[in-house]
């Protein structure tokens, strides 16, 4: 039975299945089916996406970037360092590298701990939102860090029910029809910042967003005046810096830097993805 080699890798709990399809190793008329099948948690590889390395004609490499439903984003941040330090182990690229996505040239640098990449130029910020939350007035802000996301600051970020109120955020009539990624964040006292993010794609709670906390971050430096770099505690407990520069309300040379771990390598055989 052919197999397909892969990567497990991790970006602050965000974990990935990650393939070098340079070569066409993955049949493309089982695509969504291999996708779908081997992002299932228990029955196979689990994983909140897959990303497909593939040839670039003007930089580095190409991706293909999906989310376990079979979705295809247009970015993801934790995605993005995971499949930069992917391409430098097989040497693809060197540490400093460019790679297409959907939402454009992504620049990285993979360090020794950390791998740091250059984020498309935000757009669409917008603060001050009431959202009709089940009767409940919410504000929110949002803006779109490569896909869009919407920010809701809470004072207890262990009491949000993220997967009730971030389906609602998610598919509310605002947001239609592609819909949005949903944040909640909590500021401590000590300027500690915490996270916690409904993903679209997944349709759950994940352990990390990459582009979820490029967009706190900036929402957060836009109301409160935090300045770069900001950094914040993901659900897994790992931390994500973002960095930023600010003129007059607008962001830009935005970067995501955290780490992007590699958990294994195996092959995966056609019963991983058999539904």
């Amino acid at each position: 039975m052919k197999t397909i080699p892969f990567f497990k890798m991790s970006g602050s709990g965000n974990d990935f299945i990650i393939i070098d399809n340079r070569k066409a190793v993955v049949p493309e008329a089982q695509l969504h089916r291999l996708v779908v099948g081997a992002c299932r948690r228990k029955m196979s590889v689990g994983a909140d996406g897959l990303i497909l390395i593939e040839p670039s004609e003007s930089l580095d490499f190409k991706w293909r970037f999906f989310n376990a439903d079979g979705s295809l984003p247009d970015m993801c941040g934790n995605g993005a360092r995971c499949a930069a330090r992917f391409a430098f182990i097989h040497k693809i690229a060197d540490r400093r590298m460019a790679f297409e996505t959907l939402a454009g040239t992504i620049e990285a640098t993979v360090g020794e701990n950390t791998v740091k990449i250059r984020m498309t130029t935000p757009r669409d910020l917008e603060t001050g939102t009431i959202l009709d939350i089940e009767g409940a007035p919410t504000a929110v802000g949002s803006i779109n860090t490569g896909v869009p996301h919407v920010v809701t600051v809470v004072d207890d970020i262990e009491a949000v029910d993220v997967k009730k109120t971030g389906r609602l955020i998610r598919h509310h009539p605002n947001f239609a029809p592609d819909g949005t990624n949903a944040n909640f964040v909590a500021v401590e006292k000590n300027r500690t910042i915490f996270i916690r993010t409904y993903e679209r794609g997944v349709e759950d709670e994940t352990l990390a967003c990459g582009t979820g906390n490029v967009a706190a971050a900036l929402i957060l430096a836009f109301e409160r005046g935090l300045t770069s770099p900001v950094s914040l505690t993901t659900r897994s407990g790992g931390q994500l810096t973002v960095h930023f520069k600010e003129q007059d309300g607008r962001y830009r040379d935005v970067f995501l830097e955290g780490d992007a771990r590699v958990i294994y390598r195996g092959e995966m055989w056609e019963e991983a993805w058999r539904l």
